[in-house]
């Protein structure tokens, strides 16, 4: 990618996050990044675990190096700019986050999340350590040629301390450090969003599909998220239809699925007129 091109999406993707809350629709394969695109989402992020997924392992058991390869092809596959979960940035030290973040804006991606969970399950950095990977990631990300998005995430409520004091003052220390934008996942209830966004002047992402049935767009921008993410659920979605249909053919010997799918011409429509866009 050129840097002209990739200047122009960094530069629409950080505008996103200045207007009306958005949704950025994470995606797992280049045909789900070019539907997306079709559909009208204004930005692609990928997931973590549908990542892994795709290589049929669970989430967190990819290296950066796979991480990176499939983020290459969501950015290869539409002209929306492509964020990633980039999980705890692959490293423990600060160093390893920021070649991270460098390696992230190479292969053409503008914006880039980092945890501060371990590899060590149920346990966060120390606020000193994660802040100061998180500074680490700002530094690498403003160093770059464009205006790269960091979101810091702080991960106490998918990890058993589920504490709203304390995701308050992480995530405040994290937007000290430079993090543009601000994410808590699992937050429980609207309330708890709330605090979030009060607490921090930069914009908060939320990421619905975590806790089952989420709350509506207009009720998140309401709690004031700015930009809201999908997780892993129209991937999940889509497995659900794939057992559904797989299921009726082992167990029924019928093919009734076939009257509710996309046809192949219109999947290969939607492909080329997105091609011919390009």
């Amino acid at each position: 990618m050129n840097t002209s091109s990739l200047l122009e999406k960094a530069q629409r993707f950080r505008a996103l996050h200045e207007g009306a809350p958005f949704v950025m629709a994470n995606a797992w394969d280049g045909a789900s990044a070019r539907l997306l695109e079709s559909l009208g989402f204004p930005a692609i992020a990928s997931s973590s675990a549908a990542a892994a997924a795709t290589l049929g392992r669970l989430d967190g058991e990819i290296t950066r190096d796979e991480s990176l390869d499939h983020a290459r092809i969501l950015v290869e596959a539409t002209r929306c700019p492509v964020s990633a979960d980039l999980e705890r940035g692959f490293a423990d030290e600060p160093e390893g986050v920021a070649e991270t973040i460098r390696r992230a804006g190479a292969v053409g991606l503008v914006g880039g999340s980092i945890e501060d969970a371990t590899s060590e399950p149920g346990r966060l950095y120390s606020l000193a350590h994660a802040t100061e990977r998180v500074l680490a990631a700002v530094q690498a990300a403003r160093a770059l040629p464009f205006p790269f998005v960091l979101t810091a995430r702080c991960e106490n409520f998918l990890h058993g301390g589920a504490a709203l004091d304390e995701t308050l003052r992480r995530l405040q220390a994290y937007e000290r450090a430079g993090a543009d934008v601000l994410f808590a996942p699992g937050l429980p209830d609207l309330a708890s969003v709330r605090a979030v966004c009060e607490a921090v002047r930069k914009p908060v992402n939320f990421m619905v599909g975590i806790r089952g049935r989420s709350f509506s767009v207009a009720e998140l921008a309401a709690a004031g998220v700015k930009r809201i993410s999908l997780s892993t659920s129209l991937y999940r979605a889509a497995f659900t239809g794939l057992i559904t249909a797989a299921r009726e053919v082992r167990e029924s010997g019928t093919f009734g699925y076939l009257d509710h799918i996309a046809g192949g011409a219109e999947v290969q429509r939607v492909l080329q007129r997105d091609a011919a866009a390009r």
